[in-house]
């Protein structure tokens, strides 16, 4: 019988804690991770670096004296359905990391953030079935007050570029993210989604306060959470 999740969905508003959880399951031996937290070798699908490298495309383009095809001067992108051509490029990337067979006992942590009255409702209708399938959901719980704070403290200019300390405007927190359908889509702790006709489990990692910030902190409670969604996983698969 499998020790670990194949694939964790790991989503949440901007600076909830994604990231940092990530960075503490990495920073642990393969031995206690799998053991206390059903992670294996960690694998990661992020939508951040696709993003990103649409900014830098169109920064190449205006550079040489031709118009930006993706985004306004300050970064708006210019066509809203890009939010689901990233998450089709997550698709395909999770696709072929399910063919790898390189890395042994691996879970894939498929991460992403959106907002908008029905805007994680619609991500998880583009996800794959395979991801869904194989996924369980962690939901990482933060108001929208302490998205925007975190958002502003973690901020680091000249890496603006790197998952842990990238950052929003104030304007485009408010206007993609202040607004937020998770608790609509699932009221509970931890439960069971009906996804693409795929019983799919999530739990709850409550993040405020804040547990993401030490080490010491986040052990327990992400502990638990993954428990609680570990049984759900059992259920379910």
């Amino acid at each position: 019988m499998t020790r670990t999740f194949q694939t964790i969905i790991l989503t949440a508003r901007p600076a909830a804690g994604k990231s940092e959880v990530i960075d503490f399951l990495k920073k642990l031996s393969l031995e206690e991770r799998q053991r206390r937290y059903h992670i294996g070798q960690i694998v990661e699908v992020d939508d951040f670096r696709y993003i990103w490298e649409k900014f830098e495309e169109d920064d190449i383009f205006m550079k040489h004296g031709r118009a930006r095809l993706y985004t306004d001067d300050k970064y708006w992108f210019k066509d809203p359905w890009l939010w689901d051509f990233f998450l089709e490029k997550m698709n395909i990337a999770y696709a072929k990391l399910l063919r790898a067979s390189d890395i042994p006992e691996k879970t894939i942590l498929v991460e992403f953030a959106r907002g908008g009255e029905n805007a994680l409702a619609h991500a998880l209708s583009v996800l794959s079935t395979e991801i869904l399938k194989h996924a369980g959901i962690l939901y990482i719980n933060v108001s929208y007050e302490e998205s925007v704070r975190k958002n502003r403290r973690r901020f680091k200019p000249d890496q603006a570029d790197s998952v842990l300390f990238h950052s929003l405007p104030d304007d485009k927190m408010e206007f993609y993210y202040k607004i937020n359908d998770w608790h609509k889509l699932a009221p509970d702790k931890q439960g069971v989604l009906l996804l693409q006709n795929i019983k799919v489990p999530y739990a709850v990692l409550d993040n405020e306060p804040e547990v993401t910030d030490t080490p010491q902190h986040l052990a327990a409670p992400l502990a638990d959470a993954l428990e609680r969604l570990w049984q759900g996983y059992l259920t379910t698969r």
